[in-house]
C-alpha cells in the first residue's frame, strides 16, 4: 500500500499522464463520446478532453446500501435505470430483491432525475448508439459504477467502448477486460484501499463546479 502512496500529484497531473497512453489523435478523429462515471471523473475528464470538441458527458449513477448499513453497497442503479446487483453480498446478507429494485426506483427518482434536472437542465442522457464511449473516473474501489456504466452503455449497441481511469485494483481490471475494446490506466494495484490515497491533493466537486464543467462542454 505504502508504494502507491501519493503516486499521482491530483487529477491535472493524472489527465496529463492518460493523454500519453489513450490514442488521443483516433480520439480527435473519431469523436469519441467522453463520459465520466463520477463528479471527480467528469473533473478528470474535463482535463483529458482539454480544447477538444468531444462530446462530454456525465452519467449519474447512485448507489444501493444494505439495509441497516449504509456503508455497505449492494447494487447500483444509472439513470437509465439500469441495475448492477452484487449477487454475493445480497445472499450473504439475505437481502430480498423485492429491496433493491424498490431502493433503485427511489434513487432514481429522489436523486438521479434531481440531479439531471439540476446539471443538465433537464436534458437526459444522449443515445450513444454506433458512437464510440470513453468511460473516466478518477479511480475505482470496487468497479461498480464502472459496471453499472458499462451495462447502460451496452444496452444502446454502441460501436466501441473504451475506459481511462488512473487507479484501479488488479481484480477490477480483469474484471472490466471482457466488456471493453480496451483500458487505459496508469497503475493496477493488487491491495487497493481507497482512491484518495493514491493522490497527493483531491479537489472536491461541489454544485457550482459540476454545472460549469457541463455547460462549458455544452
Amino acid at each position: 500500500m505504502q508504494k502507491y502512496k501519493n503516486i499521482i500529484v491530483d487529477r491535472a497531473e493524472a489527465a496529463k499522464l492518460l493523454q500519453d497512453v489513450i490514442p488521443m489523435h483516433k480520439l480527435k478523429e473519431e469523436e469519441w463520446d467522453i463520459i465520466a462515471v463520477s463528479k471527480a471523473g467528469l473533473d478528470l475528464a474535463s482535463r483529458i478532453k482539454g480544447r477538444l470538441a468531444n462530446n462530454l458527458d456525465i452519467l449519474f449513477l447512485e448507489a444501493i446500501m444494505a439495509p441497516h448499513n449504509n456503508e455497505c453497497e449492494v447494487a447500483r442503479v444509472s439513470e437509465t435505470e439500469e441495475i448492477v446487483i452484487n449477487e454475493q453480498l445480497v445472499a450473504a446478507f439475505e437481502i430480498q430483491y423485492d429491496y433493491i429494485y424498490g431502493e433503485a426506483h427511489r434513487k432514481h427518482e429522489e436523486n438521479i432525475l434531481s440531479n439531471i434536472y439540476q446539471y443538465r437542465k433537464g436534458r437526459h442522457f444522449s443515445s450513444v448508439e454506433n458512437r464510440i464511449v470513453l468511460l473516466v473516473d478518477d479511480g475505482s474501489e470496487t468497479g461498480s459504477k464502472f459496471i453499472t456504466a458499462l451495462k447502460t452503455i451496452l444496452a444502446q449497441k454502441p460501436k466501441a467502448v473504451y475506459i481511462a481511469v488512473p487507479v484501479l485494483p488488479s481484480d477490477v481490471l480483469e474484471q472490466l477486460e471482457p466488456f471493453v475494446d480496451d483500458i487505459y490506466f496508469l497503475h493496477d494495484i493488487d491491495d487497493y484501499v481507497e482512491t484518495d490515497l493514491y493522490y497527493e491533493k483531491i479537489e472536491m466537486i461541489d454544485d457550482e463546479m459540476l454545472e460549469k464543467l457541463l455547460e462549458e462542454n455544452r
